[in-house]
């Protein structure tokens, strides 16, 4: 299963990448920054709005990249940041990426996860002794439930001085004619929860899973809360002896 895209080559710095999603389309923006001047950093950061003002509103997107940016636990900068933050402080480049966020409506997710500082840092000095997080993964606030989980990893070969970072997305993408018209064909046998062995099965099943929905954003998208709903339940059925 595979989803339309589009690859767009801003400059050397920025390209994204468009997936075609059931409900909405997923932009990820890739925008490596470097420690330069300060007009370097603003012409960057023109480039970079320009390119999210011509997004289209509703569209998910998704941020990542190298920003040279400690983003501290500031008061301040909350909720365009979370609590997990490897460092107290922000740098320069953390508070420029902080308000670029807060201007578009993005969240900086990779603040929010609170996993052990190993998996936090992306960047260690030559010698060992210094841990920087200064790459970053945003969304749009509206759709931050979809990132379930951020983090670095050490030892990958990428190639770089940087550790590989990775987020857990939770998205829809459009499947194939095909494909749907298999999902649209399945049916369960209903008349098999009069039977009291399935019938509890599958009672503790959706329970389960309905539980988990108790901790979900109350602002998700209508068609998002739906189809959670309907996945769960179809989920429920397969797991107790309900399918045909």
């Amino acid at each position: 299963m595979s989803a339309e895209k589009r690859v767009e080559f801003v400059s050397d710095r920025l390209s994204y990448i468009v997936l075609k999603g059931r409900w909405r389309n997923i932009t990820v923006v890739n925008a490596p920054s470097e420690e330069k001047s300060d007009e370097t950093k603003d012409s960057f950061y023109e480039e970079l709005e320009q390119v999210f003002d011509h997004f289209l509103k509703y569209h998910t997107k998704i941020l990542l990249g190298d920003f040279n940016a400690k983003v501290g636990r500031d008061n301040i900068f909350k909720p365009t940041i979370g609590q997990e933050s490897l460092h107290q402080d922000s740098n320069d480049n953390g508070v420029r990426i902080v308000n670029f966020a807060t201007s578009k409506n993005l969240v900086v997710k990779s603040t929010m996860f609170p996993q052990q500082n190993i998996h936090k840092y992306t960047w260690t000095s030559p010698e060992g002794k210094i841990h920087n997080q200064i790459d970053h993964v945003l969304i749009d606030k509206r759709w931050h439930s979809s990132v379930l989980d951020v983090r670095s990893f050490r030892g990958a070969d990428c190639d770089t001085d940087h550790n590989l970072v990775t987020a857990k997305v939770r998205e829809r993408l459009a499947v194939g004619k095909q494909v749907a018209q298999r999902f649209d064909r399945q049916r369960f046998n209903l008349r098999k929860l009069n039977e009291l062995e399935v019938r509890k099965q599958y009672q503790i099943e959706i329970t389960n899973r309905f539980a988990a929905l108790e901790n979900s954003d109350d602002k998700e998208d209508v068609n998002r809360s739906w189809e959670n709903i309907k996945e769960n339940i179809q989920t429920s059925a397969k797991e107790s002896p309900c399918l045909d």
